[in-house]
């Protein structure tokens, strides 16, 4: 089995006991400007999410988020994987780590066999600025991270240096479903009580919901792949489901790593789309037993359906009446339909 060393995690190594020092006492200034924003208390698997910027974080990441702000210098050749939660962010890691490195590791012999997604594509906020501040310059290029962050507050060298942000959005419906089901299996590694269906349907329609409102992150992204299309790609969820040759494609297109006809006829589109499928990966022994590097939480938790439809077994007809019509309210306008 091909052993990759997720090289991000060699970005904490050799600091002084000066930097360390430094580091601490930049995040507790951060610590305290979040003490001071508008929060709710035990909505979510964390203890407390803030309003940061318009948006809903953990306070934890709303850190993270702050220090990336402050700090990450993005590269021209960064490829940045961006999702609301529960909206294809393990499927569109796993897809972006296997076009970029499809040259490097034969598909018997992927690294994507033997590790989760989430350990192979880190989370900027969560995985690399959570208490922390890493020297990412020794990273060679191309980079590839994923983030939860809204556009709108995205660090602006992401902006400036023209890195790729591939967006994947999801039916709200499915994506509030997913979500509540994630959120409760977190919850009871945690010891924590779950969250009732129709208490959590309330909050999320109101925006109350991780890197929330749900309609403004998708809305900031799909605003800014018609302004910038050559540097943000916006897909629908339920549409690479229905054609995934055709999206996989375009997103290997779009960060730089078209397929040629030859690999095209030898059959690698179909060989990486049935490596990053669900069937696939969840099925994996490393998803099935292991655990999220720094956590508590198993690596089976981001796995639970990958379907599209799933929200009509649990969703009312007018909780569905509902969603459809803040959909329609938010979107309208901007030509964004989901």
């Amino acid at each position: 089995m091909a052993h990759y060393t997720s090289t991000h995690r060699d970005c904490f190594l050799n600091k002084t006991k000066e930097e360390e020092e430094n580091i601490e006492r930049t995040f507790q200034g951060y610590k305290q400007l979040v003490s001071n924003l508008p929060n709710e208390e035990g909505s979510e698997f964390f203890d407390q999410i803030c309003l940061y910027q318009g948006f809903w974080i953990a306070d934890v990441h709303c850190q993270g988020v702050i220090a990336v702000q402050n700090h990450f210098k993005a590269r021209s050749t960064d490829i940045i994987g961006a999702t609301n939660p529960k909206s294809g962010t393990t499927w569109i890691k796993a897809l972006l780590f296997a076009i970029v490195n499809r040259s490097k590791y034969p598909i018997n012999n992927h690294p994507l066999l033997s590790e989760n997604p989430h350990g192979l594509v880190p989370c900027i906020e969560i995985d690399l600025y959570n208490g922390r501040i890493p020297d990412l310059e020794i990273l060679p290029s191309p980079r590839i991270f994923q983030t939860h962050i809204s556009y709108t507050s995205l660090p602006q060298s992401m902006i400036d240096s023209g890195s790729r942000i591939v967006y994947i959005s999801r039916n709200p419906k499915d994506a509030f479903v997913s979500l509540w089901h994630f959120k409760n299996k977190l919850r009871a590694v945690l010891s924590k009580p779950p969250l009732t269906f129709t208490e959590d349907f309330e909050k999320f329609c109101k925006g109350v919901s991780l890197s929330g409102p749900f309609w403004d992150h998708a809305l900031g992204y799909w605003k800014a792949s018609l302004e910038r299309p050559q540097h943000v790609l916006f897909i629908k969820y339920e549409e690479l489901h229905e054609d995934p040759v055709l999206h996989l494609k375009r997103i290997a297109q779009f960060v730089g790593y078209p397929f040629s006809s030859e690999e095209e006829k030898e059959g690698m589109v179909d060989e990486i789309l049935k490596l990053c499928s669900f069937e696939t990966l969840s099925n994996l022994k490393v998803n099935k037993i292991g655990k999220i590097v720094g956590t508590p939480f198993p690596n089976e938790a981001f796995f639970r359906k990958g379907m599209v439809g799933d929200c009509t077994n649990y969703l009312t007809s007018e909780m569905i009446e509902r969603l459809d019509q803040i959909t329609e309210e938010k979107c309208h306008g901007y030509g964004l339909i989901m």
